[in-house]
């Protein structure tokens, strides 16, 4: 059955659409004798095969001139001055830069001995070369008044795992950003909130699967930058919306007996509006969101077997309620004509309210104990941003630096209550950290005849004092010993140097960033098994793109980049997690980095109404990062910590294809197969006693496939399908089973184009159970979680 809705999905074919780039053509006049500057040149763009004029201008005061929105091309630059020798300079357009500078140009007086001299200039516009992809919101309809991280599940390229990570080509080392710049709301080091932040906000999603060295080096399988609206529209205007939907509409798994109900027909509420108010050069902007969240996030049925015999069976059901208030307001200022400054601020208020309920019984389904649990979490986040830009008088010439503060503070507090067969226990722990981070950055940009070079440093600090309080309960089983009090720092100056060539046949883009790195982590000395630990390095990270261009239609790109993922603090933090009170979650604060060296073949054509992309791509990682599942003598608690566990590899095709089949509709293809392995490894767990985990290589061929279909129908009406399948996959000591859903769409223009109104449905069939399999020394278990991902949502929107 799964390789037939594989080759199903192989017969058919996300819209992706692509405007055509433009350039700013840039350069000076002199006098060749004198050097001075020449005013009041003519200066005029005509077409390379026919000298049909284009575009004209005349040199400044200073002698300088520039041609805006110049489409790619091949064109002949003509410079004349009555009584001196004109100048014809070849110039090609291409598809990596905003601004093509032919530099300085002589012009020699008029005389009969004299020929003539030809200076070739060349330069592109920004496109996305092969390496990055940009997706707008607005054209998610089967996603639309979801959160981002639903969102993204449609995206090509993007798989969501079943604890809400996505992933790049099968890995969930990720850096996402916001505006381009790391926040705390979605995350530092690991990912998180994507599922709290409303698409409604976002413009657009662009995704980097090969980051230049302009870019932190953090994060091996890309970069994920989520595009906050706003508006640049003259005088006051705005959008304001509803949305509203219904999830768990039947039940999918029945509970086991004597347990709390598990939510059903749970609610979605999402008004949001956004306002913008330009006048000459101010420009205020303000986005408001409110998010209610009712959801079955957990229903997870977990069959555990033992060496010895002994059969554990649970379920662990979490009903979760979740308010989100987002603000994010700011204002533009054009200073001059050279200098901007922009400033903005955003402020996130998430309150979680989790209710559990883990039944534990024995394999004749007699129950032996009963955990309940109540998670009462609030995180608040707030950022502050400013930017100052100059640009220079040679166009594309710029100069940036940037001030970022984040402030986010999560407040955690869980009550449990252990149902044993002779007695009753109530327990409760609180969890407070307030991370602290300022980045500050400077980036120069200087367009050159053939490309450009871009160059800058960054420094961040950032701090996370963590503090965890136990107050057990008779008979408790929680590690009192293992609270106390935690506190994270790191520093990471950074500096890079980027350079890019353009020819008419051949691309090249080189880099560099080099990365210092020093993490302190200090510990309740008192911990009965962590100490004080830390690491710092400096380490270089290279990026290299080499491309060749058959023709306008056709490129073939080489790409090579080095990348890190540095441990996050929740990664290496010390205390023991109970949401799930006997398959245990702790940090490691040993963990060091993850290094990993990517290299990638690429090739792109395009045709009139369609696209194909097309990727070979090889990833070979160094202490990868996993968690690593073990139990102690006596003892049927599992501990899941994170380790390094060796040498990893990553082998993969991938294949974005795009076709318009008719007028109203366009089809879209998304194939990614990897082959995923993990080498042998050995390592030793900590906590709560120290204990060996060994593993020998392991293999799988995984991959996914996406098909979209985009219709337009008349009257202002569009619809969305989008299938996904996921294939089974490799993961630390067993493996994931396969996937499949189906969502689908439509919205419709109403108002003259200002309002519209949509409906949608996520998993149509109410099909996705996610299904893994882990093996342990002495253990093995099979989960499945038949959480809710079925819903349907209505919304109106109008612009203003």
């Amino acid at each position: 059955m799964q390789r037939m809705i594989f080759f199903l999905l192989l017969l058919t074919g996300l819209a992706i659409g692509a405007s055509a780039q433009q350039a700013t053509v840039s350069g000076m006049v002199k006098d060749a004798a004198t050097k001075e500057p020449m005013p009041f040149v003519n200066i005029s763009l005509r077409k390379a095969g026919d000298s049909t004029g284009i575009k004209g201008t005349i040199s400044g005061e200073q002698g300088r001139f520039q041609l805006s929105n110049v489409k790619e091309g091949s064109y002949l630059l003509l410079v004349s001055y009555m009584g001196y020798q004109p100048r014809y300079l070849p110039v090609r357009v291409g598809e990596l830069n905003n601004f093509l500078d032919v530099g300085a140009i002589d012009l020699a007086r008029a005389a009969k001995t004299l020929t003539e001299i030809t200076v070739a200039g060349k330069e592109a516009t920004v496109s996305p070369k092969m390496d990055k992809k940009t997706f707008s919101i607005a054209g998610n309809v089967s996603q639309a008044g979801g959160s981002v991280l639903a969102a993204m599940k449609n995206l090509p390229g993007v798989t969501v795992t079943q604890d809400g990570k996505i992933q790049l080509r099968g890995s969930d080392q990720v850096m996402v950003l916001i505006d381009g710049q790391q926040t705390a709301l979605t995350g530092f080091g690991g990912q998180s909130s994507l599922d709290n932040i409303p698409a409604s906000a976002i413009d657009r999603i662009e995704i980097i699967n090969n980051p230049s060295a302009r870019y932190d080096a953090n994060g091996n399988a890309g970069i994920v930058n989520i595009i906050y609206k706003k508006e640049k529209k003259e005088g006051f205007n705005g959008k304001v919306g509803l949305t509203s939907g219904l999830g768990a509409l039947w039940i999918k798994e029945q509970n086991y007996p004597g347990i709390r109900p598990q939510y059903q027909r749970t609610p979605k509420v999402n008004p949001s509006l956004g306002l913008n108010y330009l006048k000459g050069k101010v420009n205020l902007f303000v986005q408001g969101d409110y998010l209610l969240n009712k959801t079955l996030n957990k229903n997870e049925f977990v069959d555990r077997f033992y060496d010895d015999g002994t059969v554990v069976k649970q379920q662990t059901k979490r009903n979760r309620t979740t308010r989100v208030a987002t603000v994010k307001a700011g204002a533009d200022w054009a200073l001059s004509n050279q200098d901007n400054f922009s400033i903005s601020g955003l402020y996130s208020r998430e309150h979680i309210l989790d209710r559990g309920d883990e039944p534990f019984y024995n394999k004749d389904l007699q129950r032996q104990r009963l955990w309940q649990f109540l998670e009462d979490e609030v995180k608040t986040t707030f950022t502050a941003a400013s930017s100052w830009q100059h640009r220079f008088a040679q166009p594309g010439r710029v100069l940036n630096a940037g001030f970022n503060y984040t402030f986010h503070r999560e407040d955690e507090k869980y009550f449990f209550t252990n149902f044993m067969p002779a007695f009753t226990g109530l327990d409760s722990f609180k969890v407070l950290s307030d991370e602290r981070v300022a980045d500050f950055n400077l980036d120069y940009v200087q367009p050159l005849h053939y490309g450009r070079f871009e160059t800058g440093l960054k420094f961040r600090n950032r701090s996370i004092p963590v503090n965890m309080q136990f107050k057990p309960g008779e008979n408790s089983p929680l590690d009192v010993r293992a609270g106390g009090w935690a506190d994270y720092h790191e520093v990471i100056p950074a500096l890079y140097g980027n350079y890019i060539l353009e020819k008419e046949h051949w691309e090249m883009e080189a880099g560099l960033r080099v990365e210092y790195v020093k993490i302190d982590y200090k510990v309740n000395p008192d911990h009965p098994t962590y100490k004080s630990n830390g690491y710092e390095y400096t380490q270089p990270f290279p990026n290299v793109r080499l491309a060749y261009k058959l023709n306008d239609y056709n490129k073939f790109s080489l790409f090579y980049n080095r990348r890190v993922d540095r441990p996050n603090e929740g990664d290496i933090r010390i205390f023991p997690k109970y949401d799930d009170a006997e398959i245990i979650k702790v940090g490691n604060p040993g963990l060091r980095p993850q290094y990993t060296n990517s290299f990638e073949l690429a090739y792109k054509t395009d045709w009139n109404g369609g696209y194909l992309s097309a990727s070979v791509y090889h990833k070979r990682m160094d202490a990868t990062i996993t968690r690593i599942a073990s139990t102690v003598p006596g003892s049927t608690l599992i501990y899941n910590i994170f380790q390094n566990a060796g040498k990893s590899y990553s082998t993969g095709v991938e294949m974005l294809f795009s076709h318009r089949v008719t007028p109203w509709a366009t089809l879209g293809l998304n194939l990614n197969g990897y082959q995923h392995i993990m080498d042998s490894f050995s390592v030793v767990n900590l906590y709560p006693v120290p204990n060996t985990f060994s593993a020998g290589r392991e293999s799988i061929f995984s991959g996914n496939v996406k098909l979209n279909g985009a219709f337009h129908f008349p009257h202002s009406l569009e619809g969305q399908l989008t299938a996904i399948y996921q294939a089974p996959d490799l993961v630390p000591q067993g493996k994931t089973y396969a996937r499949f859903s189906i969502d689908m769409g439509v919205k419709k223009g109403v108002q003259h184009g200002r309002g519209e109104v949509f409906a949608n449905v996520t998993d149509v069939a109410n099909t996705l159970a996610p299904k893994k399999e882990v093996n342990g020394n002495g253990f093995h278990y099979v989960s499945t979680d038949y959480y809710e991902t079925q819903v349907l949502r209505v919304g109106y929107s109008y612009k203003f």
